[in-house]
């Protein structure tokens, strides 16, 4: 009756090896299932994209709005008759200090200056557009 129940189990183990270790086993199952889930993240992203691109094709395709910001922006066009103004940023003094032995290092700068452009920007647009570096349109 021993040997019986041993040589019961043996084919058990026998049988059970395919389906949990083998090529189509449980492991293998759950393996796909992950790299099926990752799989279609992935395309989600990308159908995102091509919807988007798809949206460009179609607006360049259709409209002289999309084709003139592109010339505008990318290339740096202008209209006929339209006047270009860019007024680069100056630089920022350097601002790296020399510290003398026994000496104190010198005061922070005033947050007041950097403050300065918003405040114009604030109330005048048009040269806040211009001190950013951007076109400004008549």
């Amino acid at each position: 009756m021993r040997w019986l129940a041993i040589a019961l189990l043996v084919v058990i183990v026998l049988l059970q090896h395919p389906l949990w270790l083998g090529k189509g086993g449980w492991l293998r199952v759950w393996e796909v299932d992950r790299q099926l889930a990752e799989q279609k993240e992935t395309n989600k992203v990308l159908e995102l994209r091509n919807a988007g691109l798809d949206a460009e094709v179609r607006d360049l395709k259709q409209g002289y709005d999309a084709i003139e910001e592109r010339a505008r922006f990318e290339l740096g066009m202008v209209k006929q008759g339209e006047v270009f103004v860019q007024i680069p940023e100056k630089p920022a003094a350097d601002q790296r200090a020399v510290v003398m032995p026994g000496k104190s290092p010198p005061a922070p700068v005033a947050k007041a200056a950097a403050s300065a452009p918003a405040k114009a920007a604030a109330s005048n647009p048009s040269a806040a557009a211009a001190q950013t570096g951007k076109t400004a349109r008549p």
